[in-house]
């Protein structure tokens, strides 16, 4: 079972690898959903941990729709993300009546060669979930979908998840469940969903408070709970 945490800072990447997590997701703006991180700030977290790091790309919180000129700069920060040698990059973008905006997608996969591309969860705004799997199953570039089904939390989407998982069973694409778990209830979301990558906020920090720091031990209870049991 794969474990991605959120990370704001180089002190939250060195504990959710000392806690065992598998994947950093690197963000700033934890408050607004995440937001694009500083260049400084994505080169020390990359030389800091050895565990992958996926970076936000995401220029503001206003919503998921980018005018030309916001997707030039995200193009150009992807360009960046890869230079500095992260993983892979995390980001989403939809039109105005919430279908997949294919033209922002395919502009930013241009500069995404080499990385791992998670589409973040504007998938859950989508008018629909299907039919965003769909389009995003013909970019082989697309590895990951974040999302907690369209739902509030992934336990409320968990029936739509477990949809999700069976259509993407025999692809390349993985379905990272994610808002709303932590140690006591990714067990039965997993259960549920068959889901195999699963994402985590506030329950990995400090006293579950958002602006704290990543708990190493917090993590590690995540960890130990999503074992597969015996």
């Amino acid at each position: 079972m794969l474990v991605e945490v959120i990370a704001t800072s180089v002190e939250d990447a060195k504990r959710a690898e000392r806690g065992g997590a598998d994947r950093l997701e690197l963000i700033s703006g934890i408050l607004e959903g995440g937001l694009t991180p500083s260049w400084g700030l994505i080169e020390a977290a990359v030389k800091a941990v050895s565990i992958p790091v996926n970076v936000m790309v995401r220029p503001h919180s206003q919503s998921f729709c980018y005018t030309k000129d916001e997707l030039r700069v995200m193009k150009e920060d992807v360009r960046v993300v890869r230079e500095l040698g992260a993983a892979g990059v995390v980001f989403g973008m939809l039109t105005p009546d919430k279908q997949l905006d294919r033209d922002g997608l395919e502009l930013l996969l241009e500069e995404a060669n080499g990385l791992n591309v998670t589409f973040h969860r504007a998938f859950d705004e989508a008018v629909s979930q299907l039919e965003a799997l769909d389009i995003l199953l013909q970019y082989p570039q697309v590895k990951t979908i974040l999302t907690s089904g369209g739902k509030r939390t992934a336990m409320e989407g968990a029936d739509c998840i477990a949809e999700l998982v069976r259509k993407t069973e025999n692809s390349t694409l993985s379905i990272l469940a994610g808002s709303g778990l932590s140690a006591t209830n990714a067990p039965e979301l997993i259960g549920l969903t068959g889901v195999r990558e699963v994402h985590f906020g506030t329950a990995a920090r400090e006293e579950g408070q958002a602006l704290r720091y990543v708990d190493s031990e917090r993590v590690a209870a995540i960890k130990r709970a999503c074992l597969p049991k015996e």
